[in-house]
């Protein structure tokens, strides 16, 4: 539905992010876009959260809170001033409702327009430090006249590179001392693959497969003969390991035993209890979700063929790759970072919720908040085998 106005609130807009850098070395549990992670804590409030701020677009509740109160436009109309008022305090109640813990105050005593503004401080203010991943409150009316809130959840993936490492599970397989902790990985790979719905880079429809096959076109266009062979090698085992392992992969079997080989496996070391730990957290996040895809929440769809020029799309940074390691590596790394320069904006798993008293308000990106989590702790066990 078409709004005839959106308001933005205050100044609470994070989603655009900041170009950039560089991507981090390999054999990091999450490949950082900005700079190496520092260790293997599991606490993403570690993570480095690069962001601009966006300023509020205009409308007529744009407004700079206490002590004064700037407003854009004013409605003289006496009823429509009390219409919205009234559509404007349901709202509020049913936001307040949904979000538990939040008691509004009563601030219809102060008079329009400034008694909305105290409201809206009020409530950014709450859900900014009570709710996570809280994005954004708008205030919008639609052509009708009707005024109700709308927030966006959005999950920040912390401008990191989720890519997973195929060469090192197919090495770990073919090694008979560390065969069954493989066997382990690979059902969450299946899982990854099959339900996720995980790029592989060995798909022609796929981001990574034509960033190696660019790759590939240079090497071969390269007058320098003497690190041909090596380079040609290299990018040569990427395809056969990648095309061998992905029909391991497409077999569901290896999904459908993943909790036989769970209750199987008796770990040794702190590196296999962490496999058995993943392996056991992948498949949780299967029962509890057993159709949702990594896509679920994305917002590419809602962009018009201008902004995608502008978007890093999630297929770009969530995929399977040959390997986080050597010359091909580094090189892809430096074309992914030439060209995500140009960007402006991430996209990342994002929910609104209308509060309008008629669409649903339930949902929330646990899913995703797990998924990847699990994704990053995968990359780091594959690269630090």
């Amino acid at each position: 539905m078409e709004y005839a106005a959106t308001y933005n609130i205050g100044h609470r807009s994070k989603t655009r992010k900041a170009k950039a850098d560089k991507t981090a070395s390999a054999g990091k549990r999450i490949y950082r876009l900005d700079a190496a992670d520092k260790g293997r804590s599991r606490n993403r409030q570690e993570q480095n959260q690069v962001r601009t701020a966006a300023d509020a677009a205009d409308g007529f509740l744009k407004t700079t809170f206490l002590p004064k109160l700037a407003m854009t436009e004013t409605i003289q109309d006496a009823a429509e001033t009390e219409r919205i008022e009234d559509d404007f305090y349901r709202s509020l109640c049913r936001l307040a409702n949904h979000y538990t813990g939040f008691d509004p105050t009563d601030t219809r005593i102060f008079g329009y327009p400034y008694n909305i503004a105290l409201s809206v401080w009020e409530t950014e203010t709450h859900l900014k430090k009570k709710v996570k991943d809280w994005n954004s409150l708008r205030l919008v009316q639609e052509e009708n006249g009707k005024a109700f809130f709308i927030t966006e959840h959005r999950y920040d993936t912390g401008t990191n590179l989720y890519y997973i490492p195929i060469i090192p599970l197919y090495k770990m397989l073919n090694n008979k001392s560390t065969r069954k902790t493989a066997c382990l990985l690979l059902s969450v790979c299946a899982y990854l693959y099959h339900i996720a719905d995980i790029p592989y880079y060995r798909q022609e429809e796929t981001y990574l497969y034509w960033e190696y096959e660019m790759i590939k076109d240079w090497i071969e266009q390269d007058e320098d003969k003497e690190e041909e062979d090596t380079r040609l090698h290299e990018m040569a085992m990427a395809e056969w390991i990648g095309d061998r392992m992905e029909r391991k992969l497409f077999n569901r079997k290896n999904l459908e035993v993943m909790a036989s080989r769970i209750k199987a496996y008796t770990p040794e070391t702190d590196y296999e209890r962490e496999c058995l730990q993943l392996a056991e957290q992948a498949l949780a996040l299967y029962t509890d979700y057993p159709g949702t895809n990594v896509f679920e929440h994305g917002t590419y769809a809602r962009y018009d063929e201008e902004r995608e020029e502008e978007v890093i799309r999630m297929d770009k940074y969530v995929s399977f790759v040959a390997d986080t390691k050597g010359w091909l590596y580094e090189s892809l790394a430096d074309c992914i970072n030439n060209e995500f320069n140009e960007y402006g904006e991430m996209e990342e798993p994002t929910l609104e919720k209308r509060f309008d008293g008629e669409s649903p308000v339930a949902g929330s990106l646990n899913f995703e908040d797990r998924l990847f989590t699990l994704m990053g702790d995968l990359c780091y066990l594959l690269s630090n085998d």
